[in-house]
């Protein structure tokens, strides 16, 4: 029993310890997407800012692969001491409910440190394409079946919006998966897709600039910097509410007081003027969280997205 509660102290004080000197290097964040995108530019702008209140660099990578999966494998298998971090969505959830093959488990393989901004989705489309909203898109659409193609960045919350919005209005529409927001946009700028995705950010300056024609946000409200767009409830799709989030995260099993030492941290990030204004220009709504509560709500959007595949076309692996 004596042994037992040397062993228990002792951790506890390797902890403390830890925690006080926490951190005495660098720290590596993945970035489980390609660069350019609004995971990738969220990601950067985080990380800078971090490095300055911890006084340690912040090296961030981009692992691309698998819809996000590649890079946030890599995490969930490195050291559980909190220099290796990943920034990621709630493509997290999606992965766990369409992938049978995934290397890691969302819920399991992950400590949770802090919710850092939730976000709209936006369809939009490329301007020559006759429609110039969803209730025309949705004629359009059953008028010409099997003809219309959108992309997205992999198996995550844009394309399962798309997926929802098949599935409430009986819309016949291709899915075109790409590995990264940049590649997409191109090509919809092009004319190789009819319509497009993601979360605002990327989309934001080309809308601005007439290139693309705004359809409707996901979210219940309209988003601050492009207040003019309607929510696809306004637009008549009643009841719709898809919203992406963004959050922090560190392999599990790292030590209490580390999660707590980075969530304090985040939570700073979050409330910088400079941050929040980097983030509503994005049409983001800069947010922080608890642990818990970061996992609740990554618990709560698996089983949401999970009734959606069930309801949708979507082809399991």
């Amino acid at each position: 029993m004596k042994k037992l509660l040397f062993l228990v102290l002792g951790i506890a004080c390797w902890a403390s310890a830890t925690a006080q000197i926490f951190p005495s290097k660098p720290l590596h964040l993945v970035v489980p997407y390609p660069p350019g995108g609004g995971g990738d530019i969220h990601g950067r702008m985080i990380g800078e800012k971090l490095a300055s209140l911890l006084g340690q660099p912040v090296v961030v990578e981009n692992r691309a692969g698998a819809s996000g999966s590649t890079g946030s494998d890599y995490v969930a298998k490195a050291a559980p001491d909190g220099y290796t971090l990943l920034v990621n969505t709630n493509a997290l959830a999606v992965s766990q409910v369409v992938s049978k093959s995934l290397p890691f488990n969302a819920l399991a393989d992950f400590a949770p440190l802090s919710l850092t901004m939730t976000s709209q989705n936006m369809l939009v489309a490329r301007p020559s394409l006759p429609v110039a909203s969803v209730k025309e898109l949705i004629a359009y659409a059953k008028a010409n079946p099997g003809k219309l193609s959108y992309g997205a960045s992999g198996l995550a919350t844009p394309m399962l919006s798309v997926e929802l919005l098949k599935t409430m209005t009986g819309m016949d529409i291709l899915f075109i998966p790409y590995k990264g927001d940049a590649p997409g946009v191109t090509d919809l700028l092009g004319g190789q897709i009819d319509l497009y995705v993601t979360n605002i950010l990327p989309l934001q300056p080309h809308v601005r600039a007439g290139k693309l024609k705004a359809l409707a946000v996901t979210s219940k409200k309209r988003a601050a910097s492009l207040a003019e767009v309607p929510t696809m409830e306004e637009a008549g799709i009643a009841g719709f509410d898809v919203e992406s989030w963004f959050g922090f995260f560190a392999p599990a099993g790292t030590p209490r007081p580390v999660v707590d030492r980075l969530n304090a941290a985040l939570a700073q990030v979050v409330a910088l003027p400079d941050a929040q204004k980097k983030m509503a220009d994005s049409g983001g709504s800069p947010q922080s969280s608890t642990p818990e509560e970061l996992m609740r709500r990554l618990r709560d959007d698996v089983a949401k997205f999970g009734q959606i595949v069930r309801s949708s076309a979507i082809k399991i692996e």
